[in-house]
């Protein structure tokens, strides 16, 4: 067992170093989606406005970021927006947290839209004929029904983002696949099946993070079908 693949695990501090890259993971997931569900709600809304203008804007930002791939987002935030802008050695972190942001707004200004028109029109009709204004009207009447509709949809967009966190690498972000990486390089004349072993429990931690909202979305779907 001297040289067991599952020791590299445990070699030094390489299971911590797989925690804090975890760490990682998951603060960038949950403050993309902090913003990027702020920045979405309101673009969802706006997307109900009469203004084709600004309608034909808010649907092109939505089909740019749903066909360009995000690891090509990615690449655009780190590389050739800071180069862009002549400003030099910021954070992968921080440009990532605005890609996957700007990515999440795009996605669930759709979502909110979507469940926005899809609240009965005799609701707003009710809304109008107790003379409540557009700004009642949305706060009393159609957020919290939407909120409802749209809840499967954004726990599923929030399982996305941190499955797509894998690509973080690409921009030498110390994430949990970065550092279980280094691992394996480090230690593959020692451990030859630790690779195995080590995406075996980033396998572990990732299924941890998601399995209990991608639960959590279906029951929210099942009430809904009921």
């Amino acid at each position: 067992m001297a040289h067991s693949g599952i020791n590299v695990l445990f070699e030094g501090h390489n299971f911590v170093r797989l925690l804090g890259g975890l760490w990682t993971t998951v603060w960038i997931a949950a403050l993309s989606l902090l913003i990027g569900l702020a920045l979405g709600a309101l673009l969802g809304i706006l997307r109900t406005f009469k203004n084709r203008l600004l309608r034909l804007i808010l649907r092109l930002y939505l089909e740019f970021f749903r066909i360009v791939p995000t690891v090509v987002l990615l690449f655009l935030a780190y590389y050739i927006l800071p180069r862009m802008m002549h400003v030099a050695n910021l954070p992968g972190s921080l440009m990532a947290v605005v890609a996957f942001a700007l990515w999440v707004a795009a996605e669930f200004s759709d979502i909110v839209r979507g469940a926005l028109i899809s609240v009965p029109k005799h609701q707003r009709e009710s809304g109008m004929a107790l003379g409540l204004n557009r700004h009642q009207l949305f706060y009393y009447v159609l957020f919290p029904q939407a909120f409802r509709l749209e809840l499967p949809a954004t726990i599923n967009l929030a399982t996305r983002v941190i499955k797509t966190t894998s690509l973080l690498m690409m921009i030498s972000v110390m994430d949990v696949i970065n550092i279980g990486q280094q691992i394996i390089e480090a230690n593959n004349h020692l451990y030859r099946t630790g690779v195995f072993w080590v995406y075996g429990l980033i396998f572990v931690f990732y299924f941890l993070v998601d399995y209990p909202l991608s639960r959590w979305a279906k029951k929210m779907d099942a009430k809904q079908a009921d």
